[in-house]
């Protein structure tokens, strides 16, 4: 299984443009951008704005983004002030996966036992293969759409390890987060590589989460891919193809994404518009700045800023998220 803290060196290594991928902003077709000032003592590119590219975040700073248990305490501290940043412990994810479960399945449990001992929570896995209530199918359950809001690391998402103790879930009958449970799903329903991997692709279109700072959002998707060299090597005993790795990534890419939830635009990319006019009497030319209507009024679809975009994986053509209508249909966590 790999590390905690994924070296951006490796994925720059596996060539393919498999690191880019993972930096990429689908909606603007640029680079994600940092949205923290955290960084801005290393200089003018690691500030708010600017792109976060790989000769950033490899070689000599392939330290530079760590998971959050690998940051300092008054780093830590400092982000939690800033953006009220506070992972939830893999325990309390379960629990809430669990309960959202339980509404799905009608009863309990399904893919593990929590309990408190000695006041430490913890779960043990259930072991036999799960079964399905009448009128609905295991295809059903791995296709559906989970989206992880505010998702930091995205723990609800993958469980590689604990986002606030830094212990790691080697064993993937432990892991709690909702591509664990779907592929759990899909080992126990395949026979071949060919079946596997087609719905292990499903299982990663149905999981979608978003995140302002771009440290984080990079993290998250790197989880998921992990997630999926994990799995993957588990049950075929050796790494993916590449052209799968690829493939992966492309939808990890589209599936997990940069955005303000409040505004449904890329972080900071409202802006005043100036308007020009002429006094009456003496012509003189006055400049105003007007403030967005969206940000001024609370008006979601009023702003003027960058609205963010995912991808309909069931018409193959990417959408506004404010305006798309299968989010009724999808948890939220």
């Amino acid at each position: 299984m790999h590390g905690i803290d994924i070296k951006e060196d490796y994925l720059l290594s596996l060539g393919n443009g498999i690191l880019d991928t993972l930096l990429l902003d689908r909606t603007t077709g640029e680079n994600i951008i940092w949205a923290t000032d955290d960084y801005a003592s290393m200089g003018d590119e690691y500030t708010f704005f600017k792109h976060i590219t790989p000769e950033l975040i490899t070689g000599e700073n392939t330290n530079v983004i760590q998971p959050r248990v690998a940051k300092s305490e008054k780093e830590r501290k400092l982000r939690a002030r800033k953006m009220a940043e506070v992972f939830t412990p893999s325990w309390l994810c379960n629990d809430m996966n669990n309960g959202v479960d339980e509404r799905w399945f009608k009863r309990t449990p399904v893919f593990n036992v929590a309990f408190t001992e000695g006041g430490k929570h913890s779960w043990t896995p259930t072991t036999d293969k799960i079964l399905f209530p009448e009128g609905k199918t295991w295809q059903e359950y791995v296709s559906m759409g989970v989206i992880e809001i505010t998702c930091g690391e995205a723990p609800f998402l993958v469980s590689r390890y604990d986002a606030v103790t830094g212990e790691a879930i080697q064993e993937l009958s432990y892991r709690i987060g909702w591509l664990d449970r779907k592929l759990r799903i899909v080992n126990e329903n395949t026979e071949n590589y060919e079946d596997w991997l087609y719905w292990t692709k499903m299982a990663f279109k149905g999981i979608l989460g978003f995140e302002w700072q771009g440290d984080n959002l990079l993290l998250a998707r790197e989880n998921l891919l992990m997630s999926f060299f994990d799995y993957h090597e588990d049950r075929f005993k050796g790494e993916p193809a590449i052209e799968d790795i690829k493939e992966i990534s492309n939808i990890i890419s589209w599936n997990i994404f940069q955005m303000d939830g409040l505004k449904f635009v890329i972080p900071r990319s409202c802006h005043p518009v100036v308007v020009e006019t002429h006094d009456l009497i003496t012509g003189e030319l006055i400049r105003q700045e007007i403030e967005c209507e969206g940000c001024k009024k609370g008006l979601i679809h009023k702003h003027n800023g960058i609205y963010v975009k995912m991808m309909d994986w069931d018409i193959g053509q990417p959408v506004f998220f404010h305006t798309y209508n299968g989010l009724a249909k999808i948890d939220k966590l």
